[in-house]
């Protein structure tokens, strides 16, 4: 490259040094209405912020921050998977959250995933068939986390997951 490729003027400088080298750069006076409009406050709301507690605080998927669901709002969420032609699937878990026991190695998958409750409930038409599912898994596994996740055979993925059962202990 030549030396001329870079004597282009740089538009935009306003500035050289700590100085202004531009009268054009028309900032509102600070005392202005128009610079009052531009000012952006959450106003007194930061009072009503708080912080999440991460210290034997665990949070989950969707949902996790209710109070534990009933059987009918369960069922509602299985109604509305199942609207959409996702598949329901159970799975638990004794601590509910990735941990690494064996390998720290990238690319090692101990512990990043859930076991799975039977199988995938392929042609599964009514809520009360998961609900079925879900009453045996509690009473197999009453120490574990348990979770509902719904799976779209069109786009070959995982589309919802909540918990719906959380350990007596936590």
């Amino acid at each position: 490259m030549s030396a001329g490729t870079f004597a282009a003027v740089v538009a935009g400088a306003g500035f050289v040094g700590l100085k202004s080298n531009s009268s054009n750069l028309n900032y509102p006076i600070t005392g202005s209405i128009e610079w009052k409009r531009k000012i952006v406050s959450n106003g007194s709301k930061t009072r009503c912020m708080q912080t999440w507690n991460p210290i034997n605080n665990k949070k989950f998927e969707t949902l996790s921050y209710l109070p534990p669901l009933s059987d009918e709002s369960i069922a509602k969420e299985i109604d509305y998977m199942l609207n959409k032609g996702w598949i329901p699937c159970l799975e638990f878990d004794e601590l509910g959250c990735v941990h690494r026991e064996n390998s720290q190695m990238p690319g090692y998958y101990d512990g990043r995933y859930w076991t799975l409750w039977k199988l995938p409930m392929f042609g599964c038409t009514d809520s009360s068939q998961v609900l079925n599912e879900i009453h045996e898994c509690r009473k197999a596994y009453p120490n574990a986390y348990i979770r509902c996740l719904a799976f779209d055979n069109q786009r070959h993925m995982q589309s919802m997951a909540f918990i719906i059962h959380k350990p007596p202990s936590t």
